[in-house]
């Protein structure tokens, strides 16, 4: 039997290891196919979790030196963590046909102890915000396949002598999902509609509150206003009931699973809940308030314009929105987390013209979608033995 290893550093890529092993199963249905999450925990529909796993107080943000989430995971467990890792990787040689390395160098660095041949994607760099580096150029050179996320990044690797495939941003289909009549009644009656963002990590709960209390405001001077808030499915519902039940607002049980409660402010719904797939919701928003990674790039893709809070605590990882904000242009705004981040909000519902720009850049910049079936079938024949 042919055996695949998926490895990920990072949440949104564990999900783009499932979508791709998604496509991969498809093409081959009697493939194994198996996921090692360097980060995180990681339960996904199609691949074999496998090996040590721990979720980390920094929920993997600990590039860029951010030496307080460094040390928050190093208390935690960090160093025995990739220790065991490592030693589960040297115990597979031999075991795997093909190894698929998700996220950045050090993803790939862990990908190549088995000895198997390696298919490279990468999610972290482009030279839209950092390029590649000579050191991570020579470490790319060791994969038997690499793909970046746009033809920019692409280009400047070949240039340098780096063999890449054709850009393949999975992102953007990672979220191509069929129309969902319940997604649709989830925006019912609101005018403009919103999508809200909080992420999927810990910080998910506090962001969640700071961008309900924006669209109270909001609400109360827009009475058709609306938002429905996506709740990550690695993540408590019953723990975003009750802090807003705390901050006042009236909390309605849902009885779909997956649009678990809504929230009134007076007697309407200001706000529902949205346990589904994002992709649904995204064709039937107007804008996304997003702290998200990975869910405000995928709004993004869909033409959705992003806007992103600065809050006392992001100081500490600004490096993070920094590099989303080189990744999208001008599809991402980026506001203080402040009254003044309400008033910019105000004046982009009031610019069409100004959403409209947005929404092409963000679709610009993601690319076109084919990139999971592409790489799919690059890793099919490096498994395979092909070299084609």
């Amino acid at each position: 039997m042919t055996r695949v290893l998926f490895v990920s550093n990072g949440h949104g890529e564990a999900a783009i290891a499932q979508r791709i092993a998604s496509e991969l199963l498809a093409l081959a249905p009697a493939i194994a196919a198996d996921h090692l999450a360097l980060v995180g925990e990681g339960t996904f529909d199609g691949l074999r979790e496998v090996g040590p796993r721990r979720a980390m107080p920094s929920g993997g943000l600990i590039a860029m030196l951010n030496l307080r989430n460094i040390a928050r995971d190093l208390r935690s467990g960090l160093l025995a963590l990739t220790a065991a890792q490592y030693r589960f990787l040297r115990g597979a040689r031999g075991a795997y046909d093909a190894v698929v390395a998700i996220g950045d160098v050090y993803a790939l660095l862990m990908s190549l102890v088995p000895g198997s041949p390696v298919v490279f994607v990468g999610t972290a760099k482009s030279v839209n915000v950092a390029p590649y580096g000579p050191v991570e150029e020579r470490v790319l050179r060791r994969a038997r396949a690499v793909f970046v996320r746009d033809d920019a990044t692409a280009a400047r690797l070949r240039a340098h002598g780096v063999g890449v495939e054709p850009a393949a941003n999975v992102i953007v289909d990672l979220f191509s999902e069929p129309e969902d009549a319940r997604a649709r009644a989830a925006f019912e009656g609101f005018q403009p509609s919103l999508v809200l963002l909080p992420g999927s990590r810990e910080s998910a709960y506090d962001d969640a509150q700071f961008l309900l209390r924006v669209v109270r405001d909001l609400a109360r001077e827009r009475p058709a206003l609306g938002a429905v808030l996506s709740v990550a499915r690695s993540l408590d519902a019953s723990r975003f009931e009750a802090q807003a039940r705390d901050a006042g607002w009236s909390v309605v049980p849902g009885a779909d699973p997956l649009a678990p409660f809504a929230l009134r402010d007076g007697d309407r719904d200001v706000v529902r809940a949205w346990r589904g797939p994002l992709g649904t919701l995204l064709a039937g928003a107007a804008l996304a308030m997003g702290q998200a990674g990975t869910a405000n790039e995928a709004a993004a893709a869909a033409g959705v314009p992003v806007v992103a809070f600065e809050r006392g605590r992001d100081r500490k990882t600004a490096w993070y929105r920094k590099r989303q904000s080189g990744l999208l242009g001008e599809a991402l705004a980026i506001l203080p987390g402040d009254e003044r981040g309400v008033e910019g909000v105000r004046a982009l519902l009031d610019d069409a013209p100004r959403r409209a720009r947005m929404g092409a850049v963000g679709r610009e910049r993601m690319g076109v979608p084919g990139g999971a079936r592409r790489i799919a079938e690059r890793i099919a024949s490096v498994a395979a033995g092909s070299t084609a």
